[in-house]
C-alpha cells in the first residue's frame, strides 16, 4: 500500500511538472500550422542559396589628377591598351578638361567620378564608348575638388554593362573565405588547447596522482577546475573575449581555447585512467621511477586516443565557431549573423549549407581517423 501511494505521488509530481512546463513555455502547437505561411518565404530563401549570379559587370580605371597643378603627382599614361587619357594632366578649379578613353569595352556606359580625400566620391559626367571602345567627354573641375596639404585627387572611370553569363556569386566567394577562416580558427584553438591540456590532464588522472594526501588534493582541484571551465558555455566566453579583445577571429579563437582546454583535459585524463597497468608494473619492476614509467609505459598507450580526441574536437570547434561568431567571434558565424540581420536569407542559406557540408566532411574524416587510431 505504501509503495502504491509513493507511485501515485510521483505520478502527481510529474503531472504537475509537465502542466507547469506547458504554462511557462507557452506552448501553442496549433500555431506551428496556422502561422506556417509566415515562415514560407524564409524557408524558401534558405532552400535556394545564392550560388549563381547574372547581372551587372563593372570595370574601373583610376588615374591621379592633381587639382590645382603642383598639388600632387601627375598620372603616367600608357601608350597602348585600355587607358584613360586627359588632354591636360592637371588643371585648376572651374576649368574644363577633356577626358578620353581608348581601347575600352565597346558600346558601354561610362561614369566618371572624382575620388576626393577622406574616401569621398563625387560624380561627374557620363559617356558611352563607341564601337572601337573609345570615348571623349568634357569635364568641369568643381572648386570642391581642389587638393590641399599634399592630398591627392584622382579620377575614376567606371564601365558598367549587363552580362548574362552565369558565374559564381559574390556570396559564394565570401562564404568560402569565411569557411576557411572558421576551419583555421578551430585548428588553432584545438592546437593551442592540446599543448595545455596534455600536461595538466595528468593532474586529473587518479592513477597518476596516487592515493596520498597531496596527490588526492591535486586530483580533486584539477577535476574541479576542469568542471568549472566546462560549465561556462563557449558563447559566454566569446562575449567576454569580444569585449576584451574586440570583435574578430582572435576573440573567437581565445574563447574556443578555454572551452577546449577544459573538455580535452577531462577526456585526456579519463584516457590516462583507462590504460593497461601491466606495462607500468613491468617498468616499475625493472627499476623505473615514476617519470620513467609515465614516459615509457603510459605515453605510448595514450598517444592514439589523444590524437583521436584532438581531431574529434577540431570537428566540434568548427561547429562551435559558427555559434560564437554571432557574438563577434569572427568566422562564418559573424557573416551569417550579418546576412540574417540584413534579411538576406538566401545568402544566409548559402552559409548554412556550406557549414552543413563542411561538418559532414569533417565528421567522416575524423571518424575514419579515430577508427584507425583507436
Amino acid at each position: 500500500m505504501l509503495r502504491y501511494g509513493r507511485n501515485v505521488l510521483l505520478a502527481l509530481v510529474i503531472a504537475v511538472a509537465y502542466a507547469y512546463s506547458f504554462q511557462v513555455t507557452e506552448l501553442d502547437l496549433p500555431r506551428v500550422i496556422t502561422d506556417f505561411p509566415k515562415a514560407v518565404p524564409i524557408i524558401t530563401d534558405f532552400l535556394t542559396p545564392d550560388l549563381i549570379t547574372r547581372g551587372e559587370q563593372i570595370e574601373s580605371y583610376i588615374i591621379d589628377y592633381p587639382v590645382p597643378c603642383g598639388s600632387g603627382p601627375m598620372a603616367e599614361i600608357a601608350e597602348s591598351g585600355p587607358r584613360i587619357v586627359p588632354r591636360e594632366l592637371c588643371a585648376a578649379p572651374k576649368a574644363f578638361v577633356t577626358i578620353e578613353g581608348f581601347e575600352l569595352r565597346p558600346n558601354t556606359d561610362v561614369q566618371l567620378r572624382w575620388l576626393l580625400p577622406e574616401e569621398r566620391r563625387l560624380r561627374s559626367e557620363r559617356a558611352t564608348t563607341d564601337e572601337n571602345g573609345n570615348f571623349s567627354v568634357e569635364v568641369e573641375i568643381r572648386p570642391i575638388i581642389e587638393a590641399k596639404d599634399g592630398q591627392i585627387t584622382r579620377l575614376e572611370t567606371e564601365l558598367q554593362w549587363e552580362d548574362n553569363t552565369a558565374r559564381l556569386s559574390d556570396t559564394i566567394k565570401i562564404t568560402t573565405a569565411k569557411i576557411v577562416e572558421t576551419l583555421f580558427m578551430a585548428l588553432m584553438a584545438t592546437t593551442f588547447a592540446c599543448f595545455i591540456a596534455v600536461p595538466i590532464s595528468f593532474l586529473g588522472a587518479r592513477n597518476i596522482m596516487g592515493s596520498g594526501p597531496v596527490g588526492s588534493v591535486i586530483y580533486y582541484v584539477a577535476r574541479t577546475i576542469f568542471n568549472l571551465m566546462r560549465s561556462i558555455e563557449a558563447l559566454v566566453m566569446a562575449v567576454m573575449f569580444a569585449i576584451w579583445l574586440g570583435f574578430g577571429p582572435f576573440a573567437g579563437v581565445m574563447a574556443m581555447i578555454v572551452v577546449t582546454i577544459a573538455s580535452l583535459s577531462k577526456l585526456f585524463s579519463e584516457a590516462i585512467e583507462s590504460i593497461d597497468h601491466g606495462p607500468i608494473e613491468a617498468a616499475t619492476a625493472a627499476g623505473a621511477n615514476r617519470m620513467q614509467a609515465i614516459f615509457y609505459a603510459i605515453i605510448p598507450q595514450i598517444i592514439p586516443p589523444f590524437i583521436a580526441f584532438a581531431i574529434y574536437h577540431w570537428d566540434i570547434n568548427v561547429r562551435i565557431s559558427t555559434i560564437i561568431g554571432f557574438v563577434g567571434g569572427g568566422g562564418i558565424g559573424l557573416q551569417l549573423q550579418t546576412w540574417i540581420n540584413q534579411l538576406a536569407y538566401n545568402k544566409a542559406g548559402t552559409a548554412v549549407w556550406a557549414i552543413v557540408l563542411v561538418v559532414i566532411i569533417l565528421d567522416n574524416v575524423s571518424s575514419q581517423v579515430r577508427k584507425r587510431l583507436v
